[in-house]
C-alpha cells in the first residue's frame, strides 16, 4: 500500500460524524503539520494549514470537510434497544443489517441496525420504504438498565462500521466516510506537491466541520481565513450506474476531476472555473462538468464570506456516497491535485483582481 492509498486508509477509517469531529481532527494535523509554516483552527473544530510563498499575496483556501453521515443515541428502549436520530442525509433501506459503532465514556460498542422482520410484515408493508423510526440498534444489552450500565447515553455519537479495501490493483478506492475524507486528503496532497513551488499567494488547506449538518463550519473557517479565493472539495454522483439519469450532469468515475457548475447552494464563479478548465486543457487533464440541484457544499459558505469570495468546488464522480461503502477512482484523485496545484501556482494578485469583481 503506497503512501497516497495508506492516507485514504487511515483517513476514511477515522470516526468522526458532524459535532464530534475530535478524532479524524486529530490525523488531519498530523498530516498538515509538517507541511505548513503554521496550524490555524476555528472554534468549532475546523484546521487548514498554513503554507506562504508571497505572504501579501492572495489568500487562497482549498478545504474538503472532516465529519461524514453518522447519528446519535436519542433513546434506550426497555429491552435495552438503541434509537437514534440521523447526523446528514441517509437513506433508510442502505442501513439494514449494518454494522455501527456507538462510542461511550466507557468504551466503543459494536452493534447492529435491526428492523422488523421481513417475515412478519404485510404485503402492504413491504412495498413501503421503511422510515428512520422503524429502526433500532441492538449491541446486546438486555435491558435499559444494562445499557445504561454499559455506559450509553443520550447524545452518544453512532458511527458506521466499514473498512478500507481496494478494487482493480489500487485504481479504485472503496470505503465509508470518502465523503468528504477525499476532499480532505486532496488539500493534504495539494500542499505536499506544493513543498518544492513557487507559488505568488498564501495557502490555506484543510478541512471544515459540520458540513452534512448545514455547511456550518465553513461559515466559522471562512470568517478565520479571509479567502480571496476558495475552492470547496467535495464528492459528486457518478451516473455510471444502472438506472441513472445520464441525461444530467453524466459524470462517470475514472474520467476526470468534476468541477460543479450549480447546486443548491451556490453558482461556481464563472470567471475562477474558467481559469481552472483553460489549466486544464493546457496539462490535458480531462475534467467534468455537474448540475447538482439537490445538495450543497462547503462553496455555499465560502463564496458569501467577507464581501464575496470566488469560489469553485472540485471533486470526483463517486458511486454510493452517503452510506456503509463508497467507491471513488485514485485517478480522479491525482488529476485533481495536478490540476489544483497548477492553478494554484497562476493565482498571483493580478489574476485574482482580474477574477474578483470589483
Amino acid at each position: 500500500m503506497d503512501r497516497l492509498t495508506q492516507m485514504m486508509k487511515v483517513l476514511t477509517e477515522a470516526e468522526g460524524i458532524p459535532g464530534y469531529e475530535h478524532e479524524v481532527r486529530k490525523v488531519m494535523e498530523e498530516y498538515l503539520s509538517p507541511l505548513s509554516d503554521e496550524l490555524l483552527r476555528d472554534q468549532l473544530g475546523g484546521v487548514v494549514g498554513k503554507k506562504a510563498g508571497n505572504p501579501d499575496g492572495p489568500r487562497i483556501l482549498l478545504a474538503g470537510h472532516l465529519d461524514e453521515i453518522g447519528f446519535i443515541v436519542t433513546h434506550i428502549t426497555d429491552k435495552g434497544y438503541l434509537r437514534f436520530q440521523q447526523l446528514g442525509g441517509w437513506w433508510t433501506h442502505t442501513l439494514l443489517s449494518q454494522r455501527v459503532k456507538v462510542k461511550t465514556k466507557k468504551g466503543d460498542y459494536i452493534g447492529l441496525v435491526g428492523s422488523k422482520p421481513p417475515h412478519v410484515l404485510k404485503a402492504e408493508e413491504r412495498k413501503k420504504v421503511l422510515e428512520l423510526k422503524d429502526l433500532f440498534i441492538d449491541v446486546g444489552a438486555k435491558s435499559r438498565e444494562d445499557a445504561e450500565e454499559m455506559g450509553i447515553r443520550l447524545g452518544d455519537p453512532i458511527v458506521p462500521v466499514s473498512e478500507f479495501f481496494t478494487m482493480r490493483n489500487d485504481e479504485l478506492w472503496v470505503g465509508k466516510a470518502i465523503d468528504n475524507r477525499a476532499g480532505c486528503a486532496l488539500a493534504i496532497e495539494v500542499l505536499n506537491r506544493l513543498q518544492n513551488e513557487e507559488h505568488p499567494n498564501v495557502v490555506y488547506a484543510g478541512a471544515t466541520v459540520q458540513e452534512e449538518v448545514g455547511l456550518r463550519g465553513a461559515q466559522t473557517l471562512a470568517n478565520l481565513v479571509q479567502p480571496d479565493i476558495a475552492f470547496a472539495l467535495d464528492v459528486g454522483i457518478a451516473n455510471d450506474t444502472p438506472g441513472s439519469d445520464q441525461d444530467q450532469s453524466p459524470n462517470y468515475m475514472g474520467e476526470g476531476p468534476v468541477i460543479t457548475l450549480a447546486d443548491a447552494s451556490m453558482i461556481g464563479h464563472p470567471e475562477l472555473r474558467r481559469l481552472v478548465m483553460d489549466v486544464a486543457e493546457e496539462k490535458e487533464i480531462p475534467v467534468q462538468l455537474e448540475v447538482l440541484m439537490g445538495g450543497g457544499t462547503d462553496g455555499g459558505k465560502f463564496h458569501i464570506s467577507g464581501t464575496g469570495c470566488p469560489t469553485v468546488v472540485i471533486g470526483f464522480a463517486t458511486r454510493y456516497i452517503h452510506s456503509h461503502n463508497a467507491i471513488m477512482s485514485r485517478r480522479d484523485f491525482e488529476q485533481a491535485a495536478t490540476l489544483l496545484t497548477e492553478v494554484i501556482k497562476r493565482l498571483n494578485r493580478e489574476t485574482v483582481d482580474q477574477i474578483t469583481y470589483r
